[in-house]
């Protein structure tokens, strides 16, 4: 797109910590950036900080605008406007105010906060005939903005055609021999070799519906880390730092992830005020912006069980209750867990490792399960290969894990479910001892594990041959005539018992 006027390539409205960061990233990378945000020492410390950081560069690469207007006059046409705002009420705030200030009918605008999917397929519609509107989630976080997130594009195909060597450039790259993360963090000097983190996901709120997807998976794999840290800590008593350094050992094997290793840092930092671990002098209270609950409600809405995803935000939500944790902590009782010798401490560090990564995969396999039944009720072509790749560099998910993903979904396009790919299957089969073995563990200490326990009745309840919902299905027919299937019947035949009467079995239309 780079082109040879002096108009900019493309504008950047909110230069918060996402915004400020793409605006430098794509800068970096050769393409002149109009910038504006209604904070005006924002604009200034960007167009500041992208001389301190790289004076070699184009002195002029990022323009700071004093209103909306400006922005638009300085673009080549047809423009491109990035928005890095709130979801929600300023994303429309802002397309308001483009369309007051002119904006035309094939001029795009790309969305990359976390909106709700649905909200985005409204927009769309809404605003067509104004201008072109365009959505592209953005992981990673500021570092990830800065030197290469992970992007999800979705909507008209024709301006994917249009933004997509912006995104493949800005995007995280992949070794395509080895499938690691191609690390950057110079300014001014972006990677242009490996595979970019980014593809045409599909149509209008696709994007942030596999966004909203990676989000709760985000929220599990952190409750797993977080709960595998309770048992190390309360359950072997480990000190903060030894803890650590049990997951900068994981992070080096079958967990290795991104947030495996920021976990292992954290908990080797000291307080800079009191000298202790900094994580014990943190409330336990969780905080949470809604794309893990929103994830949730998609679950149950659609039927799909993600148990270990909603798990993991009624963690969060339990963790806010501290007033009320704190006064039964007096009043319920728990357990006077026995000594353990150094023997079984050491087999418990690695029996919990195991769990931790059958829990991680149930974890992943509801998540591409419920993107997969989002997918056929809304008519998408989701490629769930392609996905996972994504995935493996620039977002807060990243992990060596995903490769096996990629390679499940390569291997069988039509996988239905990813326990069915046989290398989970397997790996799952050999390591369900331990992961019941560090459960019972866990609660025999009194030590709450609802991701890793829930995870494992997930797999308990896909491995069974036959659930106790032939009871539950004849208790809604007792007491509400709701009919009930036979396993000597055609499944969609249904019967209902005349259970307070001669108990005489009737064949339903």
């Amino acid at each position: 797109m780079k082109n040879h006027n002096n108009l900019s390539d493309i504008g950047v409205i909110g230069l918060g910590v996402m915004g400020k960061n793409l605006a430098l990233n794509i800068a970096d990378n050769g393409y002149r950036v109009s910038a504006f945000d209604v904070d005006s020492p924002k604009i200034n410390a960007l167009v500041t900080q992208a001389h301190n950081e790289s004076p070699q560069l184009d002195p002029h690469r990022i323009l700071g605008c004093l209103d909306i207007k400006q922005l638009l006059a300085s673009l080549d046409k047809p423009r491109v406007i990035v928005l890095s705002v709130p979801a929600g009420d300023p994303v429309d705030g802002v397309c308001a105010a483009l369309m007051a200030a002119g904006i035309e009918t094939d001029d795009i605008v790309i969305d990359t906060g976390n909106s709700l999917w649905t909200d985005t397929i409204a927009r769309e519609l809404s605003y067509q005939g104004q201008f072109i509107f365009f959505s592209s989630a953005v992981s990673g976080g500021e570092v990830g903005a800065r030197f290469g997130p992970s992007l999800m594009p979705s909507g008209d195909p024709r301006a994917w055609a249009r933004v997509a060597p912006i995104w493949r450039a800005i995007a995280a790259k992949v070794d395509n021999h080895t499938g690691l993360p191609i690390e950057r963090f110079e300014p001014g000097v972006p990677v242009t070799e490996g595979e970019p983190c980014t593809t045409y996901i599909g149509p209008s709120g696709a994007g942030h519906y596999v966004k909203m997807v990676h989000n709760g998976i985000e929220y599990a794999d952190m409750q797993l880390i977080c709960e595998a840290y309770h048992v190390l800590s309360d359950g072997l008593g480990m000190s903060a730092a030894e803890v650590g350094a049990v997951f900068a050992k994981w992070a080096q094997g079958q967990l290795n992830s991104y947030l495996m290793e920021i976990s292992a840092d954290i908990l080797q930092q000291a307080d800079p005020l009191t000298d202790k671990p900094l994580v014990e002098m943190i409330l336990d209270t969780a905080g949470q912006k809604g794309t893990g609950l929103w994830t949730a409600v998609s679950s149950l809405h659609l039927g799909c069980p993600a148990p270990t995803i909603a798990e993991a935000v009624y963690a969060r939500a339990v963790s806010t209750q501290k007033t009320l944790r704190s006064q039964l902590n007096g009043r319920l009782q728990g357990v006077s867990p026995s000594a353990m010798s150094d023997d079984e401490r050491a087999a418990l560090v690695d029996i919990l490792e195991d769990a931790i990564y059958c829990a991680k995969v149930c974890c992943y396999a509801q998540g591409f399960q419920l993107m997969a039944m989002t997918a056929a009720e809304q008519g998408w072509q989701l490629d769930f290969a392609a996905i996972a790749k994504i995935w493996r560099a620039g977002c807060i998910i990243r992990a060596t894990f995903l490769q096996s993903i990629v390679s499940a979904y390569q291997t069988d396009e039509q996988l239905e479910h990813l326990l069915l790919a046989e290398t989970f299957a397997t790996r799952l089969s050999n390591k369900q001892p331990q992961w019941r073995q560090a459960v019972s563990t866990a609660v025999l200490r009194g030590i709450p594990v609802p991701c890793i326990s829930s995870a494992l009745a997930y797999y308990d309840s896909y491995r069974a041959k036959t659930l106790p919902a032939n009871l539950l299905q004849a208790q809604r027919d007792y007491f509400g005539a709701h009919t009930f299937a036979r396993i000597d019947s055609d499944p969609q035949q249904k019967f209902h018992l005349d259970w307070s009467g001669d108990r005489s079995l009737k064949s339903v239309p």
